[in-house]
């Protein structure tokens, strides 16, 4: 399809920038006979004809049923319209009478989608040749007139390039902004990764630094003075004209090789000119040329990801949080990565990862005028592309590629995340307290979180932990130990049940407030175990209650017979994992120290004449039992006196 309809402005900070061209639209819009004014509204009065019956149903009214019922079952783009006038909503469709009706006469399990559908008035569709096209004008409407129930791209960071000038002597630089001339190389996805390539090229070839302008009637007037960059060598003179323009211009042709990922080829031709001018006994350029063949080296082991049968790779990785998704662009030449984009997609209805995924083929064929043949996916998109095939690897270097994707894109969302979370911290809390309150089925949020973990080795030394986390962060000085008294013998329901009783009771009778949410650390029978408890204090209800299961990760209810299983990326199971882990390590080291205790006085006890008090000040002064036994017999009466000292050394020493 032409894309004349919109004009679309790119700029080259990353941010991109949609200025609505009202005579394209119009064209694009023929079908209706209307105009948009500056506001993305459409001049016309529309009169609501649904009734109150109609939009509990997500009913259209007579006017729009009619309109459905005549839409043609070919691709297209429709948009909705609320009554305001004002477009609310652009879809694309491969069948738009199929599309369109699937929205109304009945009710969806999205909110937004309930919403979006009782605030329709009115609709507007063009017929374009392919579902592609469809896409691609979805996307150009998108971002004129940003519907409020779209998914919104969230393209709010510049991406660092490198940029080689033309110039009599080029510049090579890291640039955000693209206002100089000369070839780009990028976008890097961070601006580490762009330094390391910077620093093997000034690390391999002399190039100037300076912004002189380089002229050739100034260099000739001696305007210029060498600066330290020369004396270091690294800078060749080209400000005195101690090289020429073209073998100034080799290096940069090198840097090029570097920058559009061909360091493999270029590692291969630098270890031939090494061995040459070795061959002709030409060490000392020998010399220099092994140290940036080396540099090379080290350069290619840390970014060559793998060398696939083609030379050029192109991938894309998905991952989401929330009501975000996540997609990484990396395009690969030999090996190397040389192009990289993370993008961030803020869904407003229930879109799916492959209709997001399409939407950012498109964008990155789009911003980079990108053709693609082959193409690395974690999944199909919902969108059938002209020409490109789509590879879903399961082993291999494709897999390789897909993975290193995927880690970029966690890693960019992880980022996001902390940064939101740094610039509003609490809103962060409430984002996560908000997921456990759905994900654990709680009436409030749980602010408050308690965990109980039992340790014993064959009954012997049995205590628990009790760990508690506020707002999802662990608060050290609220943790508790228990030793139990009551249970005989390795019984960890029976452990569990005393341990809550304790602690429970003993906040009640302070009249501290009671946690929101207790895990158990165990399946169905520590959990019956902590529902008696419960029951029997007479809290039950008013404290929700979990287990949790070590082997699969199951989250128990009470009274449920069949386990719940939270997706392994949520943060509301990386919370009660955290809980879980922390009153373990708590309870463990508690148990290890009272074992160690009690071999250590049981040792000591067996000496006859030789009490607790005596024991102790022994391990205060010795540290160890060890100790002691190595100690002469004048330094043991000198620690607890000649009686005790003697029948202590000669206990050690019996000999």
């Amino acid at each position: 399809m032409e894309n004349d309809n919109l004009n679309i402005e790119e700029s080259f900070t990353g941010e991109v920038r949609r200025e609505p061209d009202m005579g394209a639209i119009e064209k694009i819009l023929a079908d209706a006979g209307r105009n948009i004014d500056e506001t993305g509204k459409f001049d016309i009065e529309i009169k609501p004809d649904r009734t109150a019956d109609d939009l509990r149903n997500n009913r259209p009214g007579e006017h729009l049923r009619e309109k459905i019922l005549n839409l043609p079952e070919l691709p297209g783009v429709y948009m909705y319209i609320d009554r305001h006038g004002k477009v609310i909503y652009v879809g694309k469709a491969k069948r738009l009478k199929r599309r369109v009706s699937s929205y109304f006469n009945r009710r969806h399990d999205s909110i937004k989608t309930n919403l979006l559908v009782r605030n329709i008035v009115d609709m507007r569709f063009i017929v374009v040749g392919s579902e592609e096209d469809a896409l691609h004008l979805e996307n150009a409407m998108i971002k004129a007139y940003q519907p409020h129930y779209n998914v919104l791209l969230k393209d709010d960071k510049s991406y660092p390039w490198i940029v080689v000038t033309k110039e009599l002597y080029p510049r090579v630089f890291m640039t955000r902004e693209k206002g100089i001339e000369g070839k780009y190389y990028g976008p890097y996805s961070n601006q580490q990764s762009a330094k390391v390539v910077l620093q093997l090229i000034r690390d391999v070839f002399p190039l100037r630094s300076c912004r002189h302008q380089l002229e050739e009637k100034n260099i000739a007037r001696g305007k210029f003075s060498l600066c330290l960059d020369y004396h270091i060598k690294k800078c060749s003179g080209c400000c005195r004209g101690l090289i020429n323009p073209e073998d100034y211009g080799k290096y940069v042709q090198q840097v090029r090789q570097i920058l559009n990922g061909e360091t493999l080829v270029l590692e291969n031709y630098l270890k031939e000119e090494m061995s040459r001018l070795s061959e002709e006994w030409k060490f000392e350029e020998a010399q220099v040329v092994k140290e940036k063949y080396e540099a090379v080296k080290r350069y290619n082991a840390k970014s060559v990801i793998a060398v696939t049968e083609e030379a050029d790779a192109d991938m894309f990785a998905y991952d989401e949080s929330g009501d975000s998704a996540y997609v990484n662009f990396m395009h690969l030449h030999n090996g190397a990565v040389v192009q990289s984009l993370n993008m961030e997609f803020r869904r407003r209805l229930a879109e799916t990862p492959a209709e997001i995924l399409s939407m950012a083929i498109a964008e990155i064929g789009r911003r980079f005028s990108r053709k693609f043949s082959s193409v690395i996916v974690p999944f199909e998109p919902d969108v059938e592309f002209e020409g490109v095939s789509f590879v879903v690897p399961k082993r291999g270097d494709k897999k390789k590629i897909l993975d290193v994707g995927l880690k970029n894109v966690r890693q960019y969302m992880a980022d996001k995340e902390k940064m939101a979370e740094k610039l509003d911290p609490e809103k962060g809390v409430e984002k996560l307290m908000e997921q456990m309150k759905s994900d654990f089925r709680l009436s409030v949020q749980p602010r408050h979180i308690e965990c109980f973990d039992n340790s014993n080795i064959q009954g012997t030394n049995p205590v628990a932990s009790c760990v508690v986390f506020r707002n999802g962060k662990p608060s050290k000085k609220d943790y508790r130990h228990f030793i139990i008294k009551t249970v005989e013998g390795p019984d960890d329901f029976a452990s569990m049940k005393e341990v809550l009783h304790r602690r429970y009771s003993r906040m009640m009778a302070e009249g501290e407030s009671l946690p929101q949410l207790v895990v158990v650390d165990g399946g169905k029978g520590q959990l019956s175990a902590a529902v008696e408890a419960f029951d029997e204090m007479g809290i039950r209800g008013e404290v929700a209650l979990v287990g949790i299961a070590k082997r699969l990760e199951e989250i128990y209810f009470p009274g449920d017979q069949l386990p719940l299983y939270i997706d392994k990326k949520s943060r509301s199971l990386q919370v009660v994992q955290a809980l879980r882990d922390e009153a373990h390590r708590f309870g463990i080291t508690h148990h290890r120290l009272r074992r160690s205790k009690g071999q250590v006085v049981s040792e000591l006890d067996s000496i006859k004449g030789v009490g607790e008090a005596t024991s102790k000040t022994l391990m205060k002064t010795f540290k160890s039992v060890k100790r002691i036994k190595e100690a002469s017999e004048e330094e043991i009466i000198s620690a607890i006196g000649k009686s005790k000292g003697k029948l202590v050394y000669s206990h050690f020493h019996k000999d």
